[in-house]
């Protein structure tokens, strides 16, 4: 059950997220709500506002974790402002670019903290949506656009929306799993926004081994697409093994001093870690857990 005070969170990041969108009602259909319910939270309306599966839903969208969460703040690591600058020349430019890196260096961090912070860019865990029509619908639900009707009407709504907007972003996190009629579909939707919209894509090695592979083999639409991203692959850790190991260091110091709890040992941290970021979210989780 949805207690009030997940509910309160939930509204709070609601409240956070309305920056990001033109008017009420885009902001309302990008969270699959009418205009008249999202008028009444908006209002601080919550009992028998909107179905238990409805307020999940939100927070979904959103990412809103409704259990006990603690406070993580975001630290300027090279992989942080890295992927910023980038995003942000991306989204000015209206250029696209391609990111292939090593896991847990916090790309997907940096590209949702992006996100709830500018306008008009939109998140998409390509994961979640392998799919060419579930690609297409999720991309089109994010900026607001009905994304029920019929395929071909979402499609043309979605790129006449893209072409009208100013300087819209589009990251594609875990691009790699992708299926390949959704590939050809974001060269045909850059195709369709070209010099109006930007693309970012993000994965690990794998996706950039996907793509070579692809070309290699001369499979169509590849090297297009890959042209259309710059023609290069963006990488901030270093090749080097024992640079990258003192890169990754670096980074887990940083974000340890900035999110662990004063007169934490954070040599300590980065020794146990190794420099992964997901294990230093988990010890200092620890410490906070063992500090109530």
């Amino acid at each position: 059950m949805i207690t009030e005070a997940q509910k309160q969170k939930i509204m709070g990041a609601i409240a956070a997220n309305r920056a990001n969108y033109p008017s009420d009602a885009k902001h309302a259909a990008s969270l699959g709500i009418s205009t008249s319910v999202y008028s009444a939270i908006k209002n601080g309306q919550t009992d028998k506002a909107l179905s238990e599966g409805a307020w999940i839903g939100i927070a979904r969208r959103l990412g809103v974790n409704l259990r006990a969460d603690m406070e993580w703040k975001a630290a300027k690591t090279a992989t942080f402002e890295y992927i910023t600058a980038q995003l942000e020349f991306s989204q000015q430019s209206s250029l696209s670019a391609i990111l292939c890196d090593i896991p847990n260096i916090g790309k997907t961090f940096t590209a949702r903290y992006y996100v709830q912070n500018h306008r008009n860019a939109v998140y998409i865990d390509c994961s979640q949506v392998k799919t060419k029509l579930k690609l297409v619908r999720k991309i089109a639900a994010e900026f607001g656009v009905d994304a029920k009707g019929k395929y071909a009407d979402v499609y043309e709504d979605l790129v006449y929306y893209l072409r009208s907007m100013e300087t819209p972003l589009i990251i594609l996190d875990e691009a790699g799993d992708l299926q390949y009629e959704a590939f050809l579909e974001l060269k045909a939707l850059w195709n369709a926004t070209e010099r109006c919209c930007a693309w970012y894509m993000m994965g690990a090695d794998g996706l950039k081994e996907k793509i070579n592979r692809s070309i290699e083999c001369r499979k169509v639409g590849y090297t297009e697409m890959l042209s259309r991203y710059g023609d290069r692959y963006s990488k901030v850790t270093p090749d080097d093994g024992k640079e990258r190991e003192a890169f990754l260091n670096t980074q887990a110091r940083i974000v340890a001093k900035v999110n662990a709890p004063e007169g934490t040992d954070v040599a300590q941290i980065v020794r146990k870690t190794r420099g992964g970021l997901r294990r230093v979210y988990t010890e200092i989780e620890k410490l906070k857990m063992a500090a109530q």
